[in-house]
């Protein structure tokens, strides 16, 4: 009875910043996120699992996230940061009692204290300590798929030079390869965005890059270094031109469905290198992706915004999305039990009625694809962790409906068509304003200057006759430019969400490729370095402590 499968799919990243500073931005993003959803995320698997479920997610964990999460400070540094939230709990409790502040609150401050107490527990215990090799097991034992990212989460259809692209991704699977001890599969393209392969040229003028040259497709990049899939928005698919099918023949291209897995390559290709695209289905993921009409919207729900002074812990409930923070209630954890069960089963038919239609009306099985941000469930929506717990329960039970991780999908459906996909994003407006636009274009002028540079200073260095110093300058200033085209810088400068303090990373990562071009070019010049220089070649080495497996001979990964 069975017509379709559901993927649900996890994105997880978050811009390096260990080394980076704490509060009010930096570090204390891991640790939140660590806190907030991805420590009940292992506890939601765990429970399925024991329940004899298996949860078949299929999640992305970037590998500057797992840099993060397997950083040698990460253990010490999150239980530093648990307890203190256990702190201000117990503080917080003493002051509700001595203004006689509702019983409620004063409850609610316990309850935080058990939560975190417990989530530290885990942690520690169930988890060993590391949330990384929990996840790993998770895969090992066939529960869950993990899939890679762009190395830094570079925006690929703006970056200059297909070198850097085809980097973001190999490096990636080295990474990968790191963690998990086997190749990706699959891959998140950072903020879904996608170039075909056409004579690009930069949407400001900064030379070269302003006067048009023909570049890869991501897909063929994809191809060429070992990722088989990637997601996009609906109209990626929706509005695509058929192009035949894998074995030159054209006996289809009539049903451009999300409900359908397809293979995607560029009208302007010159190699003709596919891979397999699965497409967000829009109507279905805005349900929970909503924070003002979807279910995280609902008023029994903990509100993410109103924050108590000293602790930031969080008292109020959602009560009205457009009612202001004074008007916000008291939180019940006891009333968002039975609401998630209900919502969790109109999810399911939802899922179930267009499983069945599109089986019914094409005679094919239906692959619904549903990817979101991880941090929404748990750390934006506090409840989210449970709802997908009992989604996961849900379809297990369900007639017409099972899970399985996005490998599996690919595997039974054997997709056969091409398409050619449009440009774009799953930004607003499907396209490349949120990352380019007036707040942010000087962001990409120094970008596209770095880039020009190292490539110019790569093109003309003999990597076989450098010697181990010039080759730890080269690497940390590869490592600097990565980090520099992290997608994440924008997209704040954009939000106004920590518009500061992306301002100064980007600059300071500029700042620290500059002198190290610099240091790179005394040392080529047979200089040697001052005693200054080399404490901020230590410093800067320091600071950007991550991704030890990028070799200086990877540059010219695709030049083969």
């Amino acid at each position: 009875m069975h017509s379709g499968s559901v993927s649900l799919v996890l994105h997880s990243h978050l811009p390096w910043a260990m080394n980076h500073g704490r509060w009010p931005h930096g570090e204390e993003w891991v640790y939140e996120a660590a806190a907030g959803s991805y420590l009940p995320l292992l506890d939601v698997f765990d429970q399925l699992v024991k329940a004899n479920i298996s949860p078949k997610i299929t999640i992305g964990l970037s590998p500057v996230l797992c840099e993060q999460l397997d950083h040698p400070s990460f253990p010490e540094k999150f239980t530093e940061y648990m307890e203190e939230k256990i702190d201000f709990a117990e503080k917080d409790q003493e002051r509700f009692k001595e203004s006689g502040e509702d019983p409620h609150k004063i409850y609610l401050a316990g309850w935080w204290k058990e939560w975190y107490h417990n989530r530290l527990n885990d942690y520690k215990k169930k988890f060993n300590g590391s949330i990384l090799g929990a996840f790993r097991k998770f895969q090992d034992d066939g529960h869950i798929e993990i899939m890679t990212c762009g190395l830094s989460h570079a925006y690929y259809p703006l970056v200059g030079e297909d070198q850097h692209i085809a980097q973001q991704i190999k490096f990636s699977v080295n990474n990968y390869q790191k963690h998990f001890g086997r190749k990706p599969r699959g891959t998140w393209i950072p903020e879904c965005a996608y170039r075909p392969s056409y004579n690009w040229k930069s949407l400001i003028p900064v030379e070269p890059y302003h006067y048009g040259n023909h570049r890869y497709g991501v897909e063929e990049l994809l191809n060429m270094f070992g990722p088989e899939y990637f997601f996009v928005d609906d109209k990626f698919v929706t509005e695509s031109e058929y192009q035949g099918e894998l074995d030159g023949s054209h006996k289809g291209g009539n049903h451009k469905s999300t409900l359908r897995i397809f293979n995607v390559r560029s009208k302007d290709s010159r190699t003709g290198r596919t891979s397999r695209v699965l497409a967000r289905n829009r109507d279905l993921a805005m349900q929970v992706w909503s924070g003002e009409i979807g279910y995280p919207a609902h008023p029994n729900y903990l509100d993410f915004h109103k924050k108590q002074d000293r602790s930031m812990l969080r008292y109020w409930r959602v009560t009205d999305t457009k009612a202001d923070m004074q008007y916000k209630d008291l939180y019940h954890p006891d009333w968002t039990w039975e609401k998630l069960d209900m919502q969790t089963n109109h999810f399911i038919h939802h899922l179930e009625n267009t499983a069945n239609y599109h089986h019914e009306n094409n005679k094919e099985w239906a692959s619904i694809c549903l990817p979101f941000d991880t941090e929404l469930f748990g750390h934006w929506w506090f409840e989210g962790p449970q709802f997908i717990k009992y989604l996961c329960e849900g379809i297990h039970h369900s007639p017409y409906l099972n899970m399985a991780t996005v490998s599996e999908q690919i595997d039974k459906m054997n997709p056969q068509e091409i398409i050619a996909m449009p440009e774009g994003s799953w930004g607003e407006n499907n396209d490349h304003s949120v990352w380019m636009n007036e707040d942010n274009k000087w962001t990409w002028e120094m970008i596209y200057n770095s880039e020009r540079r190292m490539k110019d200073l790569m093109d003309n260095i003999d990597i076989k006759s450098i010697n181990k110093e010039l080759r730890e300058v080269l690497t940390l200033a590869l490592k600097s430019l990565h980090l520099m085209l992290a997608s994440d810088w924008q997209f704040l400068i954009t939000t106004w969400s920590a518009r500061d303090y992306a301002e100064m990373r980007i600059s300071n990562h500029h700042s620290d490729l500059d002198r190290l071009m610099f240091y790179a070019q005394k040392l080529l010049a047979k200089d040697k370095l001052t005693s200054d220089e080399k404490k901020d070649i230590k410093a800067i080495k320091e600071r950007n402590s991550l991704f030890d497996e990028i070799k200086i001979e990877d540059y010219f990964c695709l030049n083969g």
